[in-house]
């Protein structure tokens, strides 16, 4: 936890931010009971940015004392006069910020590294003794972000942001001798301890992959074309951050994103709704809450898509001064010498009306999709998902799981296609955003009906 020294910065002579910085990070996995990492790092450092004329000058440090703090100062007010002497002015001046004050609660990751492979061991043990199973990996990840700002214009905040996963990757031989894997991560916002306090309350979950698994491994390839399908809220979650949230976040826009020129339009079904929410959804607080960006806006859902229209972007400072917006909170930096980037904080569809089982009944020939391992999309809005678990759906009926396939389209191209959304929502916290730099997000959402391309063997 940082101590109070901030506190005697104040009365700054320009536009600035000063945040100072700590990441925390724990690793361990396990590889057919074998330890192939065990270790624990720790990087804090302090930064500033200073505004004149609107261009901005950035200074980081590994120290993180007082005398750190005013020497980084100094150097981002240099560079910000030095690029405001040789460069036009960037135009539009920032809004005034308003006055806000947000504090996290700090707590102490205090679970020793030992106790956390005893743990994994333990698990380890049940797992090897599943039937079939040929190869397995269990590992631990722990991530925390703690930051500090403090702004020219009087806001403070103060965020912790914990997140602690275990994922277990199960491997089988098929019939045809090739290796059929699968893997679950389990865990999500939090402290070690807040997830996992006994290894036998995880058996369930592993029973549950160790079942899919043997499914998977008698399974048949998918019948490539376009088809009618039912993606789980892992693969829509998916849709909505990589092909959707990345076209919306406004340097994309700037850049040429498809996003930039279809603001106002039709882009989805009228029943689609996607909204990149800050901190909160259903009186639930979100994977990623973030109350004050890394800029000291305060941070407020961006709604991107409502009932299909195209209504707005995800912005920074600039941005939004840029296009006459509102900010919306979304300029985050994932480490002390990172400057903030325009980032996605939870990104989801909205959901429907229908349950799951109304929407297996309607399909007569198509699969329902239940799990990606990974997933690519371009400024056009084209993507293509793995998908690592499905099953057919014949008559209305579940039917035979699928071996390994892809999914691809254009977003604004599927999205119109949807008819049918679940009514249930479900959060994930186990995604990292790889824009520059990465950051944690929180993804998920409803199960969606829709028309998609579908890989074949």
């Amino acid at each position: 936890m940082f101590d109070d020294s901030f506190s005697s910065f104040s009365g700054f002579s320009a536009p600035t931010e000063l945040r100072r910085q700590c990441n925390r990070s724990r690793r361990v996995a396990l590889l057919n009971g074998d330890v192939i990492a065990n270790s624990r790092a720790e990087q804090r450092g302090i930064n500033a940015r200073v505004f004149r004329e609107g261009r901005c000058g950035f200074a980081s440090s590994p120290e993180v004392d007082v005398s750190a703090a005013e020497r980084i100062l100094k150097q981002a007010s240099q560079n910000a006069k030095f690029l405001a002497d040789r460069l036009p002015s960037a135009g539009t001046a920032l809004d005034l910020r308003e006055r806000i004050s947000h504090r996290d609660l700090w707590r102490e990751d205090s679970v020793p590294q030992k106790d956390i492979l005893d743990f994994l061991s333990q698990i380890d043990d049940y797992v090897k003794k599943i039937p079939h199973v040929v190869s397995r990996r269990v590992n631990c990840s722990c991530l925390s972000l703690e930051k500090e700002l403090i702004t020219d214009d009087g806001v403070y905040g103060y965020s912790f942001l914990p997140r602690s996963n275990i994922a277990i990757v199960l491997t089988a031989l098929a019939p045809d001798g090739a290796p059929v894997e699968l893997y679950q991560v389990l865990g999500g916002s939090g402290l070690f301890s807040d997830h996992f306090s006994d290894p036998s309350l995880l058996f369930a979950s592993i029973d549950s992959i160790a079942e899919q698994l043997m499914q998977k491994r008698d399974g048949v390839f998918a019948d490539a074309g376009q088809k009618t399908c039912i993606i789980a809220p892992e693969l829509s979650g998916m849709l909505a951050h990589e092909a959707v949230g990345h076209t919306a976040e406004a340097d994309f826009v700037i850049s040429g994103s498809v996003a930039g020129t279809c603001r106002g339009q039709e882009v989805a079904s009228s029943i689609v709704t996607l909204t990149d929410f800050a901190n909160t959804f259903d009186g639930k607080v979100l994977p990623t809450p973030i109350y004050i960006d890394d800029e000291g806006v305060q941070a407020k859902d961006a709604v991107l898509i409502d009932q299909g229209i195209l209504t707005g972007w995800m912005h920074n400072r600039s941005s939004a001064a840029r296009y006459g917006d509102a900010p919306t909170g979304n300029a985050l930096a994932f480490s002390f010498a990172d400057e903030p980037l325009i980032r996605m904080r939870n990104t989801a569809i909205l959901p429907g009306k229908n349950t799951l089982d109304e929407m297996i009944s309607s399909i007569d020939d198509g699969y329902y999709f239940t799990a990606t391992g990974n997933g690519q999309a371009d400024s056009t809005g084209e993507f293509m998902f793995g998908v690592t678990m499905g099953y057919e759906i014949k008559n209305g009926k579940l039917g035979r799981a699928i071996r390994d396939t892809t999914v691809s389209g254009v977003a604004f191209d599927v999205l119109k296609t949807v008819d049918m959304i679940s009514d249930q929502m479900v959060w994930l916290n186990a995604g990292m955003c790889g824009k520059k730099q990465p950051f944690p997000v929180g993804m998920g959402g409803p199960h969606v009906k829709c028309r998609i391309n579908v890989g074949g063997k």
